[in-house]
């Protein structure tokens, strides 16, 4: 660790508090934006896809902006964006869409950023800090959500808002004494231009592997709780076990990143193949499940564990498969830009298979599929100690 960490730390924390709960938090209140706004609830569901849209979009800018800007000024930058882009919300619908828009943008640019902050600070103590972070995003992501409801009845949506400014706000404060750091100037003393990572074939079986377990767990999250109802599960159940596949996150990436930064390739493999197959056992007993709601939190503890673990674990990798902050700014960048375009398509394209076949079991089946392919592309990552 570095003399006078605590304003790094304190920012990495803050980062870590603001890269989901600002997006997160308003699915559940969307019915009261819409009624606020005058407009039919239907309007706002691109809401949920411009986030995905715009983390493909932007995460290949990171690491060009970093290198110009510098990753203490780019992150404050950001952070200005995104305050700025979070008030716009509560103006009207078109900025609405507008501000949430900036907020993707932005959030995009600091998962981007957040391993090479990692790799540059704490080179030796990369799964610490990795858990940190990671913990934080979880952690504020389920209060955002826990707490959206009762604050927007006591209040009023415009308000809840403005409490998800100021969290930003704060973390624009909290970051700004990590000014005078110059992590660019040591980006540049490191001298090697390194080749673009879309000409690395292994960079691309990352990009896949990022891909697909994002594409797993948006679908996941977005249909689990209209199949627990197709089921014969009531609402209010339903609503419970979608907290639970969420909030179980938060023990588990407590300790992911430190475990797994821990062990060996070999063994890094091992853990995340025995990880997928959790996984497997739970879709398996999603096609055989009855309208029962403990079978259905089996289901739920068994897919929110494995996706729990997968996102940790490839956020860490971007930091154990480089060799210098600048490979994983640019794996980083490449991984999240590609991982994101393949996980918007889920939610869309396989949430049509119901009303298509009048079953959720095409949807699993695919599913099915896609994790086995994943768990094949975690054998091909895991066979080199780096990538660049």
């Amino acid at each position: 660790m570095k003399k006078n960490s605590t304003p790094i730390v304190l920012g990495l924390i803050m980062l870590g508090a603001v890269m989901r709960v600002p997006i997160t938090a308003i699915p559940p209140i969307l019915t009261d934006i819409a009624t606020g706004l005058g407009v039919p609830v239907s309007q706002l569901g691109i809401l949920t896809s411009l986030p995905l849209i715009m983390f493909a979009l932007c995460s290949s800018l990171a690491p060009l902006l970093a290198k110009k800007f510098g990753n203490e000024w780019l992150i404050t930058l950001v952070l200005t964006t995104m305050l700025l882009g979070s008030v716009m919300r509560i103006v009207n619908l078109p900025f609405l869409f507008i501000g949430t828009m900036l907020l993707g943008a932005g959030i995009a640019v600091i998962n981007v950023l957040l391993p090479s902050l990692v790799s540059t600070y704490f080179p030796k103590q990369v799964g610490r800090y990795t858990t940190l972070y990671i913990t934080t995003m979880g952690a504020m992501a389920t209060v955002g959500s826990v707490v959206a409801v009762p604050a927007v009845s006591a209040s009023s949506w415009k308000t809840f808002i403005l409490l998800l400014t100021a969290v930003i706000g704060l973390a624009l404060v909290v970051w700004l004494p990590n000014l005078s750091r110059q992590s660019r100037a040591k980006r540049k003393k490191e001298g090697v231009v390194l080749p673009s990572m879309w000409t690395n074939k292994t960079a691309w079986i990352f990009l896949i592997f990022g891909g697909l377990q994002s594409l797993i767990y948006y679908t996941e999250l977005t249909w689990l709780p209209t199949m627990a109802r197709t089921a014969g599960l009531t609402g209010s159940e339903a609503g419970i076990l979608a907290g639970i596949f969420s909030f179980i996150s938060i023990p588990i990436s407590m300790v992911t990143p430190t475990i797994v930064a821990r062990l060996k390739k070999e063994e890094r493999a091992k853990v995340m193949l025995g990880v997928s197959s959790i996984m497997v056992v739970g879709l398996l007993l999603i096609l055989i499940a009855p309208g029962n709601f403990m079978m259905w939190l089996v289901i739920h503890l068994l897919l929110g564990a494995s996706v729990s673990v997968l996102f940790p674990y490839l956020m860490l990798s971007l930091s154990l498969k480089t060799s210098t902050t600048q490979a994983t700014a640019q794996l980083s960048g490449m991984v999240q830009t590609g991982g994101y375009l393949i996980a918007a398509t889920g939610p869309v394209f396989l949430g049509y298979s119901y009303s298509r076949f009048g079953s959720w079991h095409p949807l699993v089946l695919i599913l099915l599929l896609v994790t086995l392919l994943m768990m094949w592309t975690i054998v091909l990552i895991e066979k080199k100690e780096t990538i660049a």
